[in-house]
């Protein structure tokens, strides 16, 4: 990534309309933020769509960034606010429940080692639309339940329920692929 003095320039011609800057920050960040993509997408056509309109947010709104924090944190930002938006149609027709109690099923101790990347994003993917945004949200993003709350217009406890039950399907499905590995 450019240091700060690199990403002022870039950051400056960018905004002077200087075609080849816009795709040297494009080419810069995208690999990365295609991945981030990927996290809050069922497949590679929604992650492109997740891609594409959150660098049309990031070129259209460049000449605000105060540049208070790294470039590429705020556009990381941008593509998940960009996937939560695009994903809201999913979540508004899955009820979510309000659970204040929470049950874990008992599960064996896996090893994520025993797993390449591909294998562990498609099975993030392949949760419901709301355990996905929500386990992205908290376990990779690292954003709080109250936060995730306040960006889903969902309660704390929602959310909670919500990581919860996430994490049993991804634990049923690496004990899953785990014992098919090795029979």
């Amino acid at each position: 990534m450019p240091q700060r003095q690199d990403e002022e320039r870039l950051i400056s011609a960018c905004c002077n309309g200087n075609r080849k800057a816009q795709k040297l920050l494009y080419d810069t960040y995208s690999p990365k933020m295609y991945v981030v993509a990927m996290r809050y997408s069922k497949t590679t056509f929604e992650a492109d769509d997740i891609l594409q309109e959150s660098f049309i947010k990031v070129f259209n709104n460049l000449q605000k960034f105060k540049q208070d924090c790294p470039l590429e944190f705020w556009i990381k930002r941008i593509v998940i606010n960009t996937a939560l938006k695009l994903n809201r149609r999913k979540l508004d027709k899955a009820p979510m429940e309000d659970v204040t109690e929470m049950v874990n099923e008992p599960s064996e101790e896996l090893t994520l080692s025993n797993f390449n990347f591909k294998e562990l994003l498609k099975m993030i993917q392949n949760l419901a639309p709301r355990y996905q945004m929500i386990f992205n949200l908290y376990a990779i993003e690292g954003y709080k339940h109250r936060e995730i709350a306040e960006m889903l217009g969902i309660t704390e406890g929602t959310s909670k329920s919500q990581y919860s039950r996430a994490k049993v399907q991804l634990q049923k499905m690496l004990l899953k692929e785990s014992k098919a590995v090795i029979d």
